[in-house]
């Protein structure tokens, strides 16, 4: 991996990752450095994950070239095969997924995970996630149409009440959602985009996980989910080490990881190249040694009054971001319609430090209202080229310090200047390509 090369521990621990990019594909890069060891606001002490023994091994069937699969073989699943395996295994051990001279590829419908078995992907193979929305169906005939209601598909792989379980291996889960849906034609993607004129798409995500405490994705690369890449909620102990996600910048409504009420939940040494409520409050949350590169949205918090709620305690430090459309994007009316007012964001203790922005863009500070003000700390941020960032500000009361170069102005916005004077943020070597292997 690429990393950086100041010697200290970092946990990056936060809610959601889940920006598309407009001008060019966004990666984001969350690196961590020796020792491997997190600690930070996680309860546990968590080190670096490893392959567990196999229990059953199964060797790819098909072929895929250039990154696909042949039509030919789009009814040879391998669903049966690798949830016999998962069911029989015993805790502890893994179902390991590996090609041979020739084979490379499995291809499946949804999959369940069982409580502390591993489904490991070996260097070289990809699990392709089936094109047939019939094999997803949560009631019949809905996956792969839009409706009112949505979320009518199960996801490629679930996990629901399964301790101590992962997903490892140096292989690829590829979700396809770029690729026709089979009888349609449209791809997940463009069902997504045709949603967003007023329903929902009913598109499986490629992980889905409730109530999975000590879960771990390792070193594993998810690309094209036809919907979130990751969804883990109800769970406590969440280690996402070593990931890799890719969307290309046409994917629609792609997040990255999103962890919802949820604890404990270190993401580090991770990259995401990626195509929100909070009524359930968050707080203790830690993002540091991250870059930003060519997003639309940089740190962002967003929510509105149907799904707010208490956000407070969340520290991001170490962050170096470079020509992002909002660097900076705090929003308390996100997507918001309707008359419903009972679920207030209350955002409040959320530092920034350490935080260079290059490039222009836009900045937002968007409080509530009065009575609930935006409430921020600002500590040796910094903007390379303050000319070329537009500021938006309202009901928020701002602690900055002495680098900080952006006038702010606005209904019932109040500035605190503090005293320190750091020197600014060094983003020498952070931004990095994605890597290849």
């Amino acid at each position: 991996m690429n990393e950086r090369t100041q010697s200290r521990p970092a946990t990056t621990q936060f809610a959601k990752m889940n920006e598309r990019t407009q001008s060019r594909p966004a990666l984001l890069t969350l690196l961590a450095i020796a020792p491997l060891t997190l600690y930070a606001q996680d309860t546990r002490t968590v080190h670096e994950p490893a392959f567990p023994t196999t229990c059953t091994t199964l060797t790819a069937n098909l072929i895929a070239a250039n990154a696909t699969l042949q039509p030919a073989d789009e009814p040879k699943t391998d669903t049966r095969r690798i949830q016999q395996a998962l069911d029989s295994c015993p805790p502890g051990k893994a179902v390991e997924l590996r090609p041979d001279a020739t084979h490379n590829a499995f291809l499946s419908g949804p999959l369940d995970l069982r409580r502390g078995v591993t489904l490991l992907i070996d260097a070289g193979v990809t699990l392709y996630a089936s094109r047939n929305p019939r094999d997803y169906d949560r009631e019949p005939g809905v996956c792969g149409t839009i409706t009112e209601k949505g979320h009518g598909c199960r996801a490629v792989i679930n996990g629901n009440n399964v301790p101590d379980a992962a997903i490892m291996g140096d292989g690829t889960i590829d979700g396809r959602g770029g690729e026709k849906i089979l009888g349609q034609p449209v791809s997940w993607w463009e069902l997504a985009e045709q949603a967003r004129k007023g329903a929902n798409r009913n598109n499986p995500r490629l992980i889905a996980l409730t109530r999975c405490n000590n879960f771990t994705l390792y070193r594993i690369t998810l690309r094209n989910s036809p919907n979130f890449h990751v969804s883990y909620s109800g769970g406590d102990g969440f280690t996402v080490w070593g990931v890799k996600v890719w969307s290309p910048k046409n994917a629609c409504n792609t997040d990255g990881i999103d962890p919802g009420n949820s604890t404990n939940v270190p993401i580090t040494h991770s990259w995401l190249h990626i195509g929100s409520e909070t009524d359930g409050g968050a707080s203790a949350i830690r993002v540091t040694d991250l870059s930003i590169d060519g997003a639309d949205n940089g740190i962002r918090i967003k929510s509105n009054s149907s799904r707010g709620g208490l956000v407070r305690d969340i520290v991001y430090d170490d962050i170096c971001i470079r020509d992002t459309k909002n660097p900076i994007f705090m929003d308390t009316n996100y997507s918001f319609s309707g008359a419903d007012r009972d679920k207030i964001p209350d955002i409040k203790e959320i530092t920034l430090r350490n935080v260079r922005v290059q490039g222009g863009g836009k900045v937002t500070f968007d409080g509530f209202d009065a009575a609930h003000p935006l409430g921020m700390n600002l500590e040796n941020v910094s903007f390379d080229n303050p000319a070329a960032i537009e500021v938006a500000a309202k009901d928020a009361v701002l602690r900055v310090g002495p680098n900080f170069n952006l006038p702010v102005s606005g209904p019932s916005v109040n500035l605190w200047t503090t005293l320190s004077t750091p020197a600014k943020n060094s983003c020498e070597g952070n931004f990095v390509d994605f890597p290849t292997k």
